[in-house]
């Protein structure tokens, strides 16, 4: 892989690079320093925090990256055997529920889109092409048994949540609660005559704590297309709040429960909500938006310097569906496919299975004409002049905007990983020096009693 390509992915905030980058290459190994560090002035309990600290944060990261793909792969294995009925889980529910929020509106006598992404539609569209006859097959055998499909579906998202929720917010710390509880008593029993005042032993505590406390609410009722085709990224925040809320119910005492929901709430803001903030920050200051290996594109470049690209004529859901499907072999349709707006089939024809977010296209295409006119416009005005002093240098202007695109990416991964590497942990230790009145991890002592008069 390019380092362009590997910028590109890094800078994809909806999918899960980005996500890797900050979580086991930047943020664990910062956080398990620190934790070690704040707890220093006990060198028992800053070992057996670092140590809980690593176990807990490697372990959660294995099954929050790969958990939630590896279920999904599995449910589609299952779904597509289920009763031989050649189901196929690349169909998106939003085509159901577009379709029958389109047939209320026509039965209640109100105005209607152009065009409604759901099933009748995308048939009777690609029926009569025969690079896409086994998509319109799958989308057929769907509509056939639309009730069984969407148990299926919503099966395959609550295994994918549910799974990872019990594995990261119950086993892993209950499981690292006994090992610990195992060392301090193994620690007690080979020094005697240690000053081991202040440290608790986690089963009894935590026996305590959860003896009495309402069952978690369960996930209850229909699931709606909506969630059931959430992204990868938008499962993984779903199954953090999952997680978070694991963790306080499991939580060894009051305090530490305290401190891990700041810490918490913390980390899904920093990983979720902060890096689109910070990507749209930079994105207005260097107005560039485009993906890092468009700029590396010769026959996207080549296009906007000979004015050969040809784009859809507007932002409307009609003209942008009706440009990918009556131009699979169109560049704009072809960089729109590469860059995830939209699905094509191999044989390059739009998958009929999939939904399209018209706005996230219609973005897409906005974001290419804002390139094409700084291209040519600022291009000219600076250094960026071909030798014929009649165009801009197209390529050179392309190098610019791709050290800024990269430059503000990398920013963004820095700035979000020392948010959360560093500003967070930072925070957490002075509320939890604030509310506990001790700098230790709350979990492993015994937490004093604050003063009615501070």
């Amino acid at each position: 892989m390019s380092l362009v390509n590997i910028i590109s992915a890094i800078g994809n905030n909806s999918s899960i690079y980005p996500l890797i980058v900050r979580d086991c290459g930047i943020e664990v190994p910062t956080k398990i320093a620190m934790t070690y560090n704040q707890n220093k002035e006990n060198k028992k309990i800053a070992w057996l925090g670092a140590r809980e600290r690593f176990i807990d944060e490697y372990a959660v990261s294995a099954v929050w990256l790969g958990g939630i793909p590896l279920i999904d792969y599995a449910g589609k294995k299952i779904i597509k055997r289920v009763k031989k009925l050649g189901l196929n889980s690349d169909v998106n529910l939003k085509l159901i529920s577009e379709e029958e929020k389109y047939n209320k509106k026509l039965k209640a006598g109100k105005k209607v889109e152009e065009i409604c992404q759901g099933f009748e539609y995308n048939i009777k569209k690609f029926s009569d092409k025969p690079e896409a006859k086994e998509a319109v097959k799958d989308l057929i055998n769907v509509k056939n048994n639309k009730k069984l499909f969407e148990n299926l579906m919503n099966g395959k998202f609550l295994a994918s949540i549910a799974v990872p929720i019990a594995l990261m917010g119950f086993v892993i710390p209950k499981l690292i609660f006994a090992s610990t509880a195992r060392k301090m008593e193994k620690y007690k029993r080979e020094n005697p005559d240690a000053n081991i005042s202040g440290l608790t032993f986690g089963a009894k505590d935590f026996d305590q704590f959860i003896r009495g406390r309402e069952k978690m609410t369960t996930f209850q009722g229909a699931v709606t297309s909506v969630i059931t085709n959430f992204t990868t990224v938008q499962k993984m925040a779903v199954t953090d709040g999952g997680y978070a809320v694991g963790r306080i119910v499991t939580a060894r005492k009051k305090n530490e429960a305290i401190d891990l929901a700041f810490k918490m709430s913390g980390m899904m803001f920093l990983n979720f909500v902060a890096p689109h903030w910070i990507e749209k920050a930079f994105n207005k200051i260097t107005d560039v938006n485009l993906d890092p290996k468009m700029f590396v594109n010769k026959r996207f470049l080549a296009s906007v310097k000979n004015d050969s690209l040809v784009l859809p004529k507007s932002d409307s859901a009609k003209d942008l569906l009706e440009f990918i499907d009556n131009n699979p072999k169109a560049l704009f349709t072809q960089l729109a496919g590469q860059s995830g707006k939209v699905k094509l089939l191999e044989n390059g024809v739009r998958d009929p299975r999939a939904y399209v977010d018209v706005q996230e296209l219609a973005k897409f295409k906005s974001n290419i004409e804002k390139f094409v006119k700084n291209a040519k416009e600022k291009g000219i005005k600076s250094k960026f002049v071909s030798k014929a002093g009649q165009n801009a240098d197209i390529i050179k202007f392309a190098n610019k905007s791709l050290k800024l695109r990269s430059l503000t990416i990398l920013a963004n991964i820095g700035l979000s990983s020392f948010l959360l590497a560093y500003c967070l942990p930072k925070a957490q230790f002075i509320f939890r020096e604030w509310f506990t009145g001790s700098k230790l991890e709350p979990g492993l002592i015994e937490s004093p009693q604050k003063n009615e008069n501070d």
